[in-house]
């Protein structure tokens, strides 16, 4: 399919091939994983999902790092198996390049990446050479070992922003640069403030409330705010009762400027969003 930025929010899906999701959804926990990531497509496909996104290692605080060959056996046996079930398009949450590229072989059409092209110095080249639309994150969070800070280098300490809207923009579009002297065109780019990863509660709030500081740079963005940390810290609820915050928080996000929401919930979440274009965008789905 392809995605008109502006007409309308596009939903993505989550399918978190994992066993360990903050979110309690892992479906690697299930006897057999391919059949309920399949299961869970055709639900999202017929609940209105416009892309699934398929993940294979966590990124809640705390997680096991996974290898290279983890990971892969994850994702890859997943991504077939929903190509071959739903006719929907497919985004594969990964940093590593060597795990992007497996996976757009094996039926993927994008590239998540959390890092924002940072932490693998052949995920640029990759992305380019590729001409998929690649999602490039904000993110502020401690790599999880010593191999992975040595390849960021230094970095902002997480929460210390001289001023948040300004600076998450400013490192953007460092990473939007980095992608684009590497030959990735801009019209694959999209992306995402990164909610939650290494930002305090209120940091994701205002982050929320002024997305549209970040329409200045020119691109569609992506908004993750589903079952976050801070959904739960304001509303003192557990992963699995934050529907309704997480609704709020797309409603509003679509508001400032959203054009793609990244969610647990799809069904729900389509109904949120339709309603919210009908109010913003003046348009009926």
């Amino acid at each position: 399919m392809s995605f008109v930025w502006g007409r309308r929010t596009y939903i993505m899906g989550i399918l978190n091939v994992t066993p360990d999701s903050f979110s309690g959804d892992g479906l690697l926990n299930q006897a057999d994983f391919v059949a309920a990531a399949v299961a869970q497509a055709q639900d999202f496909a017929a609940a209105g999902a416009d892309i699934l996104d398929i993940g294979g290692e966590s990124t809640r605080p705390g997680s096991r790092p996974v290898t290279p060959e983890e990971e892969l056996g994850r994702v890859l046996p997943v991504i077939k198996a929903a190509r071959q079930a739903v006719d929907l398009p497919v985004s594969v949450d990964t940093y590593r390049a060597r795990v992007a590229e497996a996976a757009l072989a094996a039926g993927a059409n994008w590239v998540n990446d959390v890092w924002g092209l940072r932490l693998d110095p052949d995920m640029p080249g990759l992305v380019a050479q590729a001409g998929c639309p690649v999602v490039i994150m904000h993110n502020r969070s401690r790599p999880r070992d010593a191999a992975e800070a040595a390849r960021l280098g230094d970095s902002p300490p997480p929460y210390e922003y001289t001023d948040l809207l300004a600076d998450v923009s400013r490192e953007l579009q460092s990473c939007i640069d980095l992608a684009l002297a590497k030959g990735v065109k801009q019209s694959q780019i999209i992306i995402d403030p990164g909610l939650g990863f290494g930002k305090t509660p209120a940091q994701n709030l205002q982050l929320i409330n002024h997305l549209d500081r970040l329409k200045a740079l020119g691109y569609p963005i992506l908004l993750g705010p589903s079952r976050k940390g801070f959904i739960g810290r304001i509303l003192n609820l557990p992963p699995a009762e934050r529907l309704e915050g997480t609704a709020a928080a797309v409603a509003i996000g679509i508001a400032r400027g959203a054009d793609l929401i990244r969610v647990h919930e799809v069904r729900a979440m389509v109904r949120v969003a339709r309603m919210s274009d009908a109010l913003v965008r003046f348009v009926k789905s």
